[in-house]
């Protein structure tokens, strides 16, 4: 194409798609004895059950999937205590918070996020032209109940709350979130995307309140993140509403068939999310050794403030000079901090011995 026909091509751009940024030059590919750890994956093996799954799957690549995802969305109900018209089955949550944004928002409407969080919804909000209203938490990440009731977020048509949070791991007691959902006219979209790596979950406030929509995801505590899966569990109006925005099989065989035998097996998953609490644990003890602040985590990642000195920026971009990648939230106010996710022992000494080497030679 040349450049006139390029920039006619361009022209023809809505003004939304105008406004956003081109995604920067890929970076070079990973090495393969990089230490990952800034996407939240869980980089422990799938049963060997739920391997199997995916290979007997894979023999059905020439079918389409099952429409409407009935057999998952039924199981999922089963499972958590549902009806099957209370679930829709995703592409990874994130495809389902997308639906939410689709079916509740024109051009000038208002959204609310609890802010530091999902970068993801900003991103949502401005496809659809939506104002983004950030509202902060409370003192010590307390959830702003009398704020988001009334004060600015009042005009949204919804709020997202992530719990536990994403990027701060902070978790907000389910009395606190029902408090909210009892006194809110609104839809409140509850992100649970780490709820297996906290104390308490709000899956109870399905059934009690028809203005909870849930989300839950395979990605984080199930080891799944490269097949995606999500589900969404709200009153059955809502969630029929959603289901008829969705894509035409919007799910592979395979992550279908891992979906309902992660499902049937979820209790194989137990020494992984123990693993990953005691890591959790052990590596907020040795970071605070060397100076850090680490926020109390109730997720798969710690949120750590680095010490005086430097800031976030320059510790993620040491760290990945070690071949060690840790994630930066510029965007979000925490300049000063980088979120490390937890995986295996060994990965985690690596993280260690590396901070602390940088630590030394920086002092």
């Amino acid at each position: 194409m040349s450049d006139a026909r390029l920039l006619s091509a361009l022209s023809s751009l809505s003004h939304v798609a105008k406004q956003l940024d081109v995604p920067p030059p890929a970076l070079p590919a990973l090495d393969a004895n990089c230490v990952k750890l800034n996407m939240n994956e869980n980089r422990f093996p799938l049963p060997a059950v739920v391997k199997e799954s995916a290979i007997a799957a894979f023999e059905r690549h020439y079918l389409y999937p099952e429409d409407d995802n009935v057999g998952l969305r039924e199981a999922a109900a089963c499972a958590y205590g549902l009806s099957a018209d209370q679930v829709i089955a995703g592409n990874g949550s994130s495809e389902l918070l997308g639906l939410i944004y689709k079916a509740f928002l024109a051009p000038g409407d208002a959204v609310a996020m609890m802010s530091p969080g999902f970068s993801f919804n900003r991103k949502l909000a401005m496809l659809h032209e939506a104002q983004f209203l950030e509202i902060g938490w409370g003192e010590d990440h307390s959830l702003p109940t009398h704020e988001l009731l009334f004060g600015p977020a009042r005009a949204a048509k919804f709020v997202v709350l992530a719990n536990p949070n994403n990027p701060t791991g902070t978790f907000v007691p389910i009395a606190d979130v029902e408090r909210l959902v009892a006194q809110s006219d609104r839809l409140i979209v509850l992100d649970e995307a780490y709820a297996d790596f906290a104390p308490d979950n709000g899956l109870r406030l399905v059934n009690r309140y028809s203005n909870v929509l849930l989300l839950r995801t395979f990605s984080k505590s199930y080891a799944a993140a490269g097949l995606r899966i999500g589900f969404g569990f709200g009153h059955p109006e809502l969630i029929g509403r959603l289901r008829t925005m969705q894509n035409l099989f919007n799910m592979n065989v395979i992550g279908y068939a891992v979906g309902m035998s992660i499902i049937e097996h979820r209790a194989a998953f137990d020494d992984n999310h123990q693993h990953i609490m005691l890591e959790r644990e052990r590596t907020s003890v040795e970071l605070s050794k060397l100076g850090f602040t680490v926020l109390p985590s109730h997720a798969n990642f710690l949120l750590a403030r680095v010490p005086e000195g430097h800031d976030g920026a320059w510790w993620q971009a040491a760290l990945r000079r070690q071949n060690v990648l840790v994630a930066f939230f510029p965007e979000s106010d925490l300049e000063n901090f980088i979120r490390i996710t937890i995986g295996t022992a060994a990965q985690m000494d690596a993280f260690l011995s590396t901070v602390s080497d940088i630590f030394s030679s920086s002092n």
